[in-house]
């Protein structure tokens, strides 16, 4: 069991940080701090080269404390949260990523509360320090706050659409 957890936090973790470093930087294929701004502008956010930092930084922390198994339900809520914005952008597609849909974050939400119910795993930092077994209401905990701290950084960031020009 330790060794599927350990290579589902990899995967994931691993994943969510390199989606933050492309965010940030022209690494991975992405289109640089220019390119993360301009991503977060399309989608109607505001706050501009910072939004986009924080939120590639957030990826990138929360993507390298899962993969490492380190505070495991803080890097879950981190996961949690990016992914609950995410989500509300892709929202209005529908479920199917074939329609840039909301299927990938809700995956990335599902495997990061689940990271955080049952625990990083033996083959994890958490473990090495001693801080494992978390009790079951960590992934309570940071399902909530993650779900909670994306939809305040949407409520709060994002800009309503503009109205549709009345016909005559």
């Amino acid at each position: 069991m330790d060794t599927g957890i350990l290579i589902l936090r990899l995967l994931v973790g691993l994943l969510v940080a390199g989606h933050g470093v492309q965010k940030v930087s022209s690494h991975l294929g992405g289109r640089g701090l220019r390119g993360g701004t301009a991503e977060f502008r399309a989608d109607g956010f505001r706050g501009g080269a910072l939004t986009a930092l924080a939120a590639g930084g957030g990826q990138i922390g929360s993507g390298l404390l899962l993969a490492a198994g380190l505070l495991t339900p803080l890097a879950a809520t981190g996961v949690i949260g990016v992914m609950t914005v995410a989500l509300t952008v892709k929202w209005s597609h529908g479920l199917w990523v074939q329609n840039d849909g909301y299927e990938y974050p809700l995956v990335l939400i599902g495997t990061a509360s689940a990271l955080a119910a049952t625990g990083p795993g033996a083959r994890s930092l958490d473990a090495a320090l001693g801080l494992t077994p978390y009790p079951l209401w960590w992934a309570a905990l940071a399902l909530a706050a993650g779900l909670g701290s994306g939809l305040l950084t949407r409520l709060v960031l994002h800009r309503p659409a503009a109205p549709e020009p009345a016909e005559h």
